[in-house]
């Protein structure tokens, strides 16, 4: 019985300590490990395949849209990213520079990608030439380093897996339909695939990617009560298409520049996952996103009959569409349970003789551990009614856990305790003064996360300073 309980006594309470409560469930459900190259993470296969899930949804949801992918080099020649100013200014910190290809030095180093809109760029200076060849609406998977002092698993590692859209416009309003038309794209997959609600709005001008003209962003809220970046997209304008000279030849026959656009989600969303909807067991995987949604766990397998059976459900789930596997391994059925349960599976059939004499199965939801009987003829229409539910009840848990820890502050004094106090969202007024945003990040540990697209008029003043409010904002601690 001990030995049963070995896997979850070695997970640390998320009350006592969040930090390694999370460390915990990222290893003890094997999606990653470390390396030997610093900051950088080995993503295992149970890792990989949530990540190649996000990768299957989002990659349909793009191509619904018109996107296709390519795929561009991952070293930037130093001159390249020189050309946009502020672009350069923005990332030089954590540029990764490649100085000598074998023995020999470089006559120009080159950095590791740490994203590609220079790239982009420099290929549509020369793929560009007509109001024809628009739009370019091109997506790209591919790895990024940046290097970063603090990493931790999935939320900030030095090298990371994402996708980074970029596409080229003849006006600016096409480019602003899109920009809002990922960030939308990425909304509706988080809450409907991750069950992870979101805040959508704009970043400041403190806040936006550097050399965009603006970037809008989806906010979420971990169940310790800090912000995730979950997703951004960013209208560039055409200030990258004047630093690369890209041109077209309009139906006027004059000479414009493009207005461009880039968008981006990461392997950060696994981590997102984790910290919305773990708990003390382990992982709680959403159904839609879960790479196996159903684990079938026999009890007494020994016994004539049991296995056979076992498989037929198991084949009979498949067929009708579901992600399910069979436990047959000699572990005993109570380690199997809390493997299970570690690894978030959403689903679990429990089933032994006499539930076989009686033509039934056990249903054990993951996330209320709820049990339901059901019929065994029945289980493909049961449990994917089951799945359903439990994908719609994560999504409302997670909404009502970030709307209870979201607080209104109309004075500062106010603004000041709840910061201190409260871990969550705190909406307040702001005047627009960057002045004002980084006052309010020096003395109360808070930043802010977006102007949101729905405003609430809280008051008429500025929670700093008092003068008259032009935004409402979400603030808050993030990771």
């Amino acid at each position: 019985m001990a030995k049963e309980k070995k896997l979850v006594e070695a997970i640390t309470s998320m009350d006592e300590d969040f930090a390694q409560w999370y460390t915990d469930v990222v290893k003890k459900a094997e999606l990653c490990d470390y390396t030997s190259v610093k900051g950088c993470m080995v993503i295992k296969p149970a890792g990989y395949a949530i990540w190649e899930n996000i990768q299957h949804e989002l990659d349909r949801r793009f191509k619904e849209t018109g996107v296709e992918n390519v795929y561009l080099p991952m070293l930037i020649p130093e001159s390249l990213l020189q050309k946009e100013k502020d672009h350069v200014e923005g990332f030089a910190p954590e540029v990764a520079w490649v100085t000598h290809g074998g023995l020999e030095e470089l006559q120009e180093r080159m950095c590791v990608r740490p994203t590609s809109e220079t790239l982009f760029c420099d290929f549509y200076q020369n793929d560009i030439h007509s109001y024809r060849d628009l739009p370019r609406v091109y997506n790209q998977w591919c790895s990024v380093m940046r290097w970063e002092k603090t990493t931790r698993p999935f939320l900030r590692s030095r090298e990371f897996l994402w996708q980074e859209g970029h596409t080229a416009h003849a006006t600016a309003e096409e480019a602003e339909a899109r920009t809002i038309q990922m960030l939308n794209v990425y909304a509706d997959f988080c809450e409907q695939v991750l069950a992870i609600p979101v805040i959508k709005g704009r970043k400041t001008d403190k806040e936006k990617f550097a050399g965009a003209e603006a970037t809008y962003t989806i906010e979420s809220l971990m169940h310790d009560g800090k912000a995730l970046q979950s997703g951004t997209s960013h209208n560039f304008g055409d200030g990258f298409a004047k630093a690369f000279g890209i041109q077209f030849a309009d139906k006027d026959n004059k000479l414009k520049y493009v207005h461009q656009t880039s968008w981006g989600m990461t392997t950060r969303m696994i981590g997102a996952i984790i910290m919305v909807h773990g708990d003390n067991s382990g992982l709680v995987l959403p159904p839609h996103i879960a790479p196996t949604q159903v684990m079938i766990i026999p009890i007494r397998q020994q016994q004539e009959g049991v296995l056979e059976k076992a498989n037929e459900i198991k084949e009979a789930l498949a067929k009708s569409g579901l992600r399910v596997k069979l436990d047959d391994s000699e572990k005993s059925p109570g380690w199997k349970f809390s493997e299970q349960e570690m690894r978030g599976i959403p689903v679990r059939i429990e089933l032994g003789p006499k539930d076989i004499e009686n033509g039934v199965a056990v249903i054990v939801r993951r996330d209320t551990r709820e049990k339901i009987t059901a019929a065994i003829e029945e289980l493909p229409q049961k449990i994917a009614e089951v799945l359903e539910q439990e994908q719609h009840d994560m999504l409302e848990r997670a909404r009502a856990h970030r709307d209870a820890h979201t607080y209104e502050a109309t004075e500062k004094e106010e603004f000041k305790k709840i910061a201190d106090e409260k871990p969550g969202f705190i909406k307040a007024m702001w005047c627009g003064c960057q002045e004002c945003e980084d006052a309010i990040k020096e003395e109360f540990g808070v930043t802010s996360r977006c102007i949101p697209f729905h405003q609430e008029q809280l008051s008429d003043k500025c929670i700093y300073c008092g003068r008259p409010a032009t935004k409402m904002v979400y603030w808050g601690k993030a990771y």
